[in-house]
């Protein structure tokens, strides 16, 4: 089956260049109609030109299909409206929409000023709230919506001298859970790229030959696939040079320790136990942590819970 997105409006966040102009060619490739936005500015976040905006829009139109550039700055919440404003314009509706936009102002955390910070989470955390929020109701009206944030090994792993960037890439994976379940009714799906590709951001940090696999083409197939009417949701779909991966949070089963021994002396005393793998879940909700430990806490004290 192919997977085609005729009829449907995209909206590309960062699409001027990398990783965000690889998704809006290829989304367009497929029959869908996409805002190329791109405030133009260099990897820091300084400056701003529409040239490049303008220069994915020729492409795209030269190869037949529909965009309109857009310079939107993603931090700040009046430009987005106005952004999904002029997609509803020129459309009537906005089906699909790829949170990309960032930028990197890479420091240790002893050197790094907070100023910088700020701005990190701005960009990708709040750009990436604003950008669906803009978005969010005309979605659920529609009762259609597809949704991919962008997130990074950076915050789901780490990486020396990006604590900044670190927090707002985790951030955003805490947004799709709890959107998930608040869209689920008005088939709105929301899920996770973790890209690693040759951009930008990445040159000079990687060794030539594998920065040269690391194509942004080759990490443009998760996003189709997460942005697709059958695509999953709560995912965390990670791509880079061709290899596709599934990352997911999960707890250990853990146990319940008696009332002397909840110490931490008591933890100590049992966390191999407590950190085992063995049994380990993904849950799908803040709530079923809770529900875990109280019916452990009343099977150890022998009471029933109605």
């Amino acid at each position: 089956m192919t997977i085609r997105y005729d009829g449907k409006v995209a909206i590309v966040t960062g699409a001027g260049q990398g990783l965000g102009r690889s998704h809006a060619i290829e989304l367009a490739k497929r029959g869908a109609k996409v805002v190329i936005n791109d405030l133009g500015g260099s990897v820091d976040g300084t400056g701003a030109s529409s040239e490049a905006a303008q220069a994915v829009v020729a492409e795209i139109e030269a190869a037949g299909g529909e965009a309109i550039a857009n310079g939107a700055n993603v931090a700040k919440y009046e430009e987005v409206e106005a952004m999904v404003k002029q997609a509803m314009d020129t459309w009537g509706r906005v089906d699909i929409l790829v949170n990309n936009a960032g930028i990197l102002r890479d420091k240790s955390f002893s050197k790094g000023t907070l100023d910088d910070f700020k701005l990190v989470v701005d960009v990708h955390l709040m750009g990436t709230v604003n950008c669906t929020k803009a978005c969010w109701e005309i979605m659920k009206e529609q009762e259609y919506g597809r949704i991919v944030v962008t997130t990074s090994s950076s915050g789901l792993y780490g990486n020396f001298g990006q604590t900044n960037y670190g927090a707002a890439k985790m951030g955003v994976i805490g947004m799709m859970n709890t959107l998930v379940q608040e869209g689920a009714k008005y088939n709105i799906k929301v899920n996770a790229l973790a890209p690693t590709a040759g951009t930008r951001m990445t040159e000079g940090l990687i060794a030539e030959k594998a920065f040269d696999l690391l194509t942004p083409e080759t990490v443009t197939p998760a996003v189709l696939y997460l942005v697709a009417e059958e695509a999953p949701t709560r995912t965390i779909l990670c791509a880079g040079a061709g290899a596709y991966s599934v990352s997911k949070i999960v707890e250990t089963d853990g146990m319940w320790l008696s009332p002397d021994e909840q110490t931490p002396e008591g933890i100590a005393a049992h966390w191999d136990q407590i950190s085992s793998p063995e049994g380990e879940k993904v849950l799908n909700a803040g709530f079923e942590q809770s529900i875990k430990m109280t019916t452990k806490a009343a099977t150890g004290l022998g009471i029933k819970l109605d």
